[in-house]
């Protein structure tokens, strides 16, 4: 009978173990999805439709409400496109085409877009630090996911026009699994041009595109710089100057378009060579690409324009977006230029 009790002991000494560690790591699980806040974004509400804009025919503005463009539009109206023996007649059209959405998350795994969801995929990845850098400067760290998001097409705002991507919304990239995003040495394989710009000279060179992408468009000549938010390299998700997280989601944001553009995951559609298919374009046009805050809160208005050309200064903007705990993790809609021969085909 003693010997029974001493058992049963032991029994109900095992279960409370084991009660305490499932109770512990469902704490630790819910502790980590406290941490990741978000919902997925109204598609009518949330985006701002008027950065579509201006669409021209040729080089005419047919409408344009007062937004930016490039004007990066080959010249004369009509168009013409071979695809084996098919002809497409048609007119040289050009628009801002809502295609990416790009999220910058201090923990690893936390998907904001997707309801605040935190994924557990079996093993773990470097999360979001901070670092001070001599007196004043900050470094921080985030990790980034790239989704394919073309509202005009998915949303079958035009039905069957060739001139927009054609695909659903997903999840296309999330660097948790890319070595190379957490790396400065191995990114060095994308990137080896920056042993050219890492110095002085080339980083102050820098201060020249923040001013042209504040004023209109950055400068393709300075293709390492990302304007006001820093140095386009290394291609990856250390901020060497962190001054808030709307200026380090927005520089991660370009890092990764240019990371999808080197790697081949992205091509560009402008110009006379876009009229007819896309192109592989490994350094990115910056002056293509305009981008649209969408949480934690949506980008302030400026003249009417909700909507920033890579490189433009956040000062004013970004404000007011970043709150503790539940606004430190960032979205941006991606909106780029789009030349299309828009027509149809006779046979």
């Amino acid at each position: 009978m003693l010997n029974l009790s001493k058992h049963l002991k032991r029994v109900l000494l095992a279960i409370a173990l084991i009660g305490a560690m499932v109770f512990g790591v469902q704490k630790a699980a819910n502790a980590e999805s406290a941490t990741c806040q978000g919902e997925f974004p109204n598609p009518i509400t949330d985006f701002c439709w008027s950065c579509v804009f201006p669409i021209k025919v040729g080089s005419a503005a047919m409408f344009s409400f007062g937004q930016e463009d490039n004007n990066s539009d080959p010249g004369g109206f009509f168009c013409y496109c071979r695809d084996g023996i098919k002809l497409k007649l048609g007119l040289r059209t050009s628009f801002w085409e809502p295609a990416r959405l790009v999220e910058s998350v201090r923990h690893p795994f936390c998907f904001p877009t997707l309801g605040g969801q935190t994924l557990n995929f079996g093993f773990d990845a470097p999360s979001h630090g901070r670092s001070q850098q001599g007196s004043a400067t900050k470094g921080s760290f985030y990790q980034v996911h790239w989704y394919i998001n073309p509202l005009l097409f998915w949303l079958e705002v035009l039905m069957d026009n060739s001139c927009l991507e054609q695909n659903a919304f997903d999840l296309g990239y999330f660097t948790e699994v890319d070595p190379l995003w957490d790396d400065s040495e191995i990114t060095f394989i994308l990137n080896p041009e920056v042993a050219i710009f890492a110095n002085i000279p080339s980083q102050a060179a820098c201060a020249a595109d923040c001013v042209a992408a504040s004023a209109g468009f950055p400068l393709n000549q300075l293709f390492w710089c990302a304007g006001c938010q820093g140095s386009m390299y290394p291609l990856n998700g250390h901020v060497g100057a962190h001054t808030g997280g709307v200026q380090a989601s927005f520089l991660t944001t370009q890092r990764m378009t240019a990371k999808m553009h080197r790697e081949g995951l992205i091509w560009a559609a402008s110009g006379e060579a876009g009229l007819c298919s896309y192109y592989m374009q490994p350094t990115m046009d910056k002056t293509n690409y305009k981008a649209q805050l969408v949480s934690p809160k949506s980008t302030n208005k400026v003249d009417g324009k909700c909507c920033q050309p890579y490189g433009r200064t956040t000062a004013i903007t970004g404000a007011g977006k970043e709150q503790i705990y539940v606004g430190e993790d960032f979205s941006w809609q991606i909106f780029r230029k789009r030349n299309c021969c828009a027509g149809a085909s006779p046979y």
